[in-house]
């Protein structure tokens, strides 16, 4: 895959209480089940990470953010910045269900866009998305004018917002589970009923 997956593992957990990114699911931590799945398509894969050390056990890439406390934007940036790839998936640590049919599919929408982004039930989805490394400069400019939020970043670019009808046929998964993500210990107990399920 002529393309990089970059994992945040950035965010404070404050509504989970702990680390999101070391709960474990049917036996693996969500990191490396994101991590091991990713895998299967892509062979840089990138991890941003402002606490390098609690994660060698990975052996994986890492970065930090050039822009730290500002947001998943500011890892973003880090993340393009390390990439040698043009094109480059952004994963956000807390989703248990990456789909990497549907990785696959924005990656190869990406052509001459700036970025990929879905957008499923009305809401977009920036932290499972593709982003051109050429837009890191946008993001850093962003940034520093304290435009802090993704929506900002999109309207310097040109985007490409993929819907359900647009991914359905990629996912072999319900795209809510692939999009979900797990903010609270209730949202932890659902993915691991459903991680349980798929086996």
């Amino acid at each position: 895959m002529k393309a990089a997956a970059i994992i945040l593992a950035g965010g404070k957990s404050s509504r989970m209480g702990t680390n999101k990114a070391f709960l474990k699911i049917n036996e693996k931590t969500n990191i490396e089940r994101t991590r091991d799945a990713l895998k299967l398509l892509f062979d840089d894969i990138i991890l941003v990470t402002n606490e390098p050390e609690t994660y060698e056990f990975l052996g994986m890439k890492m970065t930090t953010d050039h822009y730290p406390g500002m947001g998943p934007l500011a890892g973003v940036h880090a993340g393009l910045m390390a990439s040698d790839y043009d094109v480059n998936l952004i994963v956000a640590c807390d989703m248990p269900f990456v789909s990497v049919e549907l990785a696959e599919a924005l990656v190869e929408s990406c052509g001459h866009y700036d970025a990929v982004i879905p957008v499923i039930n009305g809401k977009q989805h920036p932290l499972f998305a593709v982003y051109h490394k050429k837009i890191a400069g946008e993001a850093a400019r962003s940034i520093e004018e304290g435009r802090l939020r993704m929506k900002h970043l999109f309207d310097r670019l040109n985007v490409l917002y993929m819907t359900e009808s647009d991914l359905q046929t990629y996912s072999q998964m319900d795209l809510e589970r692939v999009f979900f993500n797990m903010n609270n210990p209730n949202e932890y107990e659902d993915a691991k009923k459903w991680a349980e399920a798929e086996f």
